[in-house]
């Protein structure tokens, strides 16, 4: 995983599923990246939806990789993301201030379950996401932003219904674009659309140079059955 972090050559990365600052180092090398990451702790876990005094949820924390040297400010996590739920994930809100064109960061691991569909269950899991977009979105609208991550949703599927309901201009600038569109997955020959994705605001799309996706090298092993995406903004 090293050697694909180092791959990527990034100056921002975006991560989850990491447990500590140790893990995320041991992908990052401390020497060229500062790492930024939610605090959160594992817990009693259950099983099902039934209570399990005896399991433990590991920590799975969001974060970011930036590149040393680079400005940045730390902004409070986006508890909203939440919903109330302490085991749920929140977000990592980060400024980064490329001279005199800054972008708003926000990194996310939304929950699994609601990868795509049109069905009852779909609808409510859909309207429920929306909801933190929302929330979500109407906190970084101040500069131009992105949200990166593992949406656990196929966005890119066409007629999706997630989609649908967030790419309105509302709030403000939130016609998305969506950095993979016209790109199929190389990752997984399982899956026809990404469920990583990075999403930009209308303003951060001016900005938008290429999107690429680091498969990994033929005959190695899949850590995950997604890859890392990657966007260059001009500036």
């Amino acid at each position: 995983m090293r050697r694909i972090a180092d791959g990527l050559d990034a100056d921002v990365v975006g991560f989850h599923e990491a447990e500590s600052l140790a893990a995320a180092e041991r992908m990052f090398e401390p020497e060229k990246y500062d790492i930024v990451m939610k605090g959160r702790l594992g817990g009693p876990s259950g099983s099902c939806g039934e209570a399990n005094s005896t399991q433990t949820v590991i920590r799975q924390a969001v974060g970011f990789a930036i590149r040393k040297g680079l400005a940045f400010d730390r902004n409070p996590g986006v508890t909203s993301l939440m919903m109330g739920t302490p085991q749920q994930r929140s977000g990592v809100d980060t400024l980064r201030a490329p001279g005199h064109a800054p972008i708003r960061l926000l990194g996310i691991h939304l929950r699994s379950g609601c990868f795509a569909g049109s069905d009852a269950r779909a609808a409510r899991c859909c309207s429920s996401r929306s909801r933190l977009w929302r929330l979500g979105s109407t906190t970084l609208r101040a500069v131009r932003f992105a949200v990166l991550g593992d949406w656990n949703h196929r966005l890119g599927l066409s007629g999706d219904r997630l989609w649908t309901e967030i790419h309105d201009d509302a709030p403000a600038n939130a016609d998305l674009p969506l950095a993979d569109a016209g790109n199929s997955p190389l990752c997984d020959p399982r899956y026809d659309s990404f469920i990583g994705d990075i999403v930009l605001d209308r303003r951060g799309d001016a900005a938008l140079g290429a999107f690429s996706e680091t498969p990994y090298a033929p005959g190695e092993k899949h850590y995950s059955d997604h890859c890392p995406v990657a966007v260059t903004l001009t500036r």
